[in-house]
C-alpha cells in the first residue's frame, strides 16, 4: 500500500493564504476522511493537519475509501481560540451531517416529515387555489361561464403539468452542481433551462392563440358548442401568461435545488392575493365575468414569475439569461425526466377524460363536474409534498454509502402513517364543503343535485391519495422510473375503457367519478404491491435492474 506523502511547498510566491488541491488518485491509494473536500478548504492549514492526522492516518481501514489527496497545503496561523472554535464548528457539522430523519424513532420521524412538509405545501396549494377562486366566483353569475371553465382549465391548468420534466430536471441539475460547489455549471444549466421553459411557452401561446378555438370545439362536442365562446375567451386571455409561466416554473425549480423554498411560496402567496382581489373586482363589482378571472389569473402568474426569477437573481444568479442547449444538454433533460413525463401526461389525461365525458352530459353537469374535480385538485395537491419528501430523504438510504433498506421501510411507513391520517382528514373536509356549504359555489340547484350525486365517490378517490403520492414518491426515490411509468400508462389504458362503458351505458357523472375511484386505487395498490415485493427497491440488494449510474435523480 502506498500513500502519497504531504508537501509543504507554495508555488505562489508572495501570497500568505493557504490552498488545497484535490486530485483523483489510483483505487489502491486513496483514503477516506468523514470530512468531505471542500469543507477542507475554509479550515485553517493547522486544522487540516489536525483533521488529516484524526480521521485519515489513525485509521488503516479507513485509507482506501477516500476520492481525494491533499497534494499541497501551506502554513498560516491563527490564535487558539478561533482554532478551537472553528474545530468545535467542523465537528458539529459533521455531526449534523450523521443525523437525519433515518436516525430517529418512528414518531420523531413523522415529527419531523410535518415540519419537512409545511413549507412545502404552500407551493402546491397556489395555483389549484387560484383555478378555485375563479370557480367560486364565476359561479355566482353564470352557470355557463362555470360550465365554460371545464375545457378552459383543461387547456389552461392541466397542459402545465405536462412541462413538469423542466421543474424536475432544473432540481435535478442546479442541486447536482452546487453539491460539487461547482456555481458557474449551476448558472449554465438555469440558462439552459430558462431557454427552453422560454421556448415552450411562447410554443405554446401561439397553439393557444391559433388552435384554441379548434382544440375547445373538439373538447366539448356539439352538444355544447354554446359555451365554446366563454371557454375561449378565458383561454386566449390565459394564454397570454404561458411562457411566464413556464419561466417562472424553471426558476422556482431552482430555488429548490437550492434548498430554498420560502423565495418561491412568497411569489405564489402574492399571485393568489393578486389572483383573489382581481376576480372579486374584475368579475362581482365591475362585471367582465369569465374574462375578467382570466385576466385576474393571468396577470398574477405573470407577477408570480417575475417575483421569482428576482428571488433567484438575489441569490448571485443571473436569472436573465438565456442559454441555447446543445443536442447533448437536451439528451440528458429527457433522459432525466422523460419517465416522469409519461407519467405525468397519463394522469392529466385521464382527468382530461372525465371532464370530456362529463361535458357531453349537459351544462349542469358539466358545471357540476368542474366545482367537484376543482375541490378534489385543491385537496390532492396536500399529499403531493409526502411525494417530495420520499424523494429528498430515500435516495440516501437506496442508493447511499450508508444504505439501509430496513432504515427506508420505517422512513415509508412514516411517510404512509401520515399519507392515511391525512387523507381522512382531508377526505372528511373536502366531502363536507360541497355537501353542507355548496351556495358557496353556485346558487343552481341542479348544479348542486348533481354535485351530491358524486359525494361519496368522492371521499373514496380523494383518501388514498396522500399514502399513493409517498409510495410513488419512494419509487421515483429509488429509481425505479420503468415500473412507475408503466404502471401508470396501465392505469391510464384500463380507466379509459371503463370511463367509456359507463358512458355508453348511463350512468352519467357518478360513472365517472367511480372510474376515477378505480383509478387511485390502482396506483395506490400497484405502488404498494411494487415495493413490498422482494424484487422491489425496498428488499432487492440488486440495484443495477435501476440504471442509478444513469439516472442520478428523479
Amino acid at each position: 500500500m502506498q500513500i502519497k506523502s504531504l508537501t509543504l511547498t507554495n508555488p505562489l510566491q508572495g501570497f500568505s493564504q493557504s490552498f488545497v488541491i484535490f486530485n483523483k488518485t489510483p483505487p489502491l491509494s486513496r483514503f477516506h476522511t468523514s470530512l468531505s473536500p471542500p469543507n477542507l478548504r475554509f479550515c485553517t492549514p493547522k486544522i487540516q493537519h489536525k483533521l488529516f492526522r484524526t480521521f485519515c492516518i489513525s485509521s488503516s481501514e479507513e485509507l482506501f475509501k477516500n476520492e481525494y489527496t491533499i497534494e499541497s497545503i501551506d502554513s498560516n496561523s491563527l490564535s487558539e481560540n478561533e482554532e478551537e472554535e472553528q474545530q468545535q464548528e467542523v465537528k458539529e457539522e459533521m455531526a449534523g451531517k450523521r443525523e437525519g430523519l433515518e436516525t430517529q424513532s418512528i414518531w420523531n420521524q413523522m415529527k419531523e416529515i410535518v415540519m419537512f412538509t409545511g413549507p412545502a405545501t404552500g407551493l402546491w396549494i397556489c395555483w389549484p387555489l387560484m383555478s378555485l377562486i375563479d370557480t367560486a366566483v364565476i359561479g355566482q353569475g353564470s352557470s355557463i361561464e362555470l360550465a365554460a371553465l371545464g375545457p378552459g382549465t383543461v387547456l389552461c391548468d392541466y397542459l402545465t403539468y405536462v412541462f413538469m420534466f423542466l421543474s424536475i430536471a432544473t432540481s435535478n441539475m442546479v442541486a447536482t452542481s452546487l453539491a460539487r460547489r461547482d456555481k458557474e455549471a449551476a448558472q449554465h444549466q438555469i440558462s439552459v433551462l430558462l431557454f427552453v421553459g422560454l421556448a415552450s411557452g411562447i410554443l405554446m401561446f401561439m397553439f393557444t392563440r391559433f388552435f384554441g378555438s379548434w382544440a375547445l370545439t373538439a373538447f366539448a362536442g356539439p352538444k355544447n358548442v354554446h359555451i365554446v365562446p366563454a371557454a375561449n375567451t378565458y383561454v386566449q386571455i390565459r394564454g397570454l401568461a404561458w411562457p411566464a409561466v413556464l419561466v417562472g416554473l424553471v426558476a422556482q425549480s431552482a430555488s429548490l435545488g437550492m434548498k430554498d423554498s420560502w423565495g418561491p411560496l412568497k411569489a405564489l402567496a402574492a399571485a393568489t392575493v393578486i389572483n383573489g382581489v382581481g376576480d372579486i373586482v374584475l368579475c362581482l363589482f365591475m362585471g367582465y365575468g369569465i374574462a375578467g378571472a382570466a385576466w385576474a389569473t393571468m396577470v398574477s402568474q405573470v407577477v408570480a414569475a417575475y417575483m421569482m426569477v428576482e428571488s433567484l437573481n438575489k441569490k448571485g444568479y443571473n436569472a436573465f439569461a438565456f442559454a441555447i442547449p446543445s443536442p447533448n444538454e437536451l439528451v440528458t433533460i429527457l433522459g432525466l425526466a422523460g419517465p416522469v413525463c409519461v407519467t405525468m401526461m397519463a394522469k392529466v389525461a385521464f382527468y382530461s377524460l372525465i371532464i370530456y365525458f362529463a361535458t357531453s352530459m349537459g351544462t349542469s353537469t358539466v358545471a357540476a363536474h368542474q366545482v367537484m374535480i376543482q375541490t378534489f385538485s385543491m385537496c390532492t395537491v396536500w399529499g403531493e409534498p409526502l411525494s417530495q419528501t420520499a424523494q429528498s430523504f430515500m435516495p440516501e438510504l437506496i442508493h447511499g454509502v450508508n444504505r439501509s433498506l430496513v432504515k427506508a421501510r420505517m422512513l415509508l411507513k412514516s411517510l404512509v402513517i401520515i399519507g392515511s391520517t391525512l387523507g381522512l382528514l382531508l377526505g372528511t373536509i373536502g366531502t363536507s364543503v360541497p355537501w353542507l356549504f355548496p351556495n358557496v359555489f353556485t346558487p343552481d340547484q341542479s348544479v348542486i343535485q348533481e354535485m351530491h350525486k358524486v359525494l361519496i365517490p368522492y371521499f373514496l378517490a380523494l383518501v388514498v391519495a396522500p399514502s399513493t403520492h409517498s409510495l410513488e414518491g419512494t419509487l421515483l426515490a429509488g429509481r425505479d422510473l420503468k415500473f412507475i411509468s408503466l404502471s401508470m400508462s396501465g392505469c391510464f389504458s384500463l380507466g379509459a375503457l371503463v370511463l367509456l362503458l359507463v358512458s355508453s351505458r348511463g350512468y352519467g357523472l357518478p360513472g365517472c367519478w367511480y372510474a376515477l375511484v378505480g383509478f387511485q386505487w390502482a396506483r395506490f395498490l400497484l405502488s404498494l404491491w411494487r415495493l413490498l415485493s422482494p424484487d422491489g427497491i425496498l428488499y432487492s440488494d440488486d440495484m443495477s435492474q435501476y440504471k442509478v449510474e444513469k439516472l442520478k435523480a428523479a
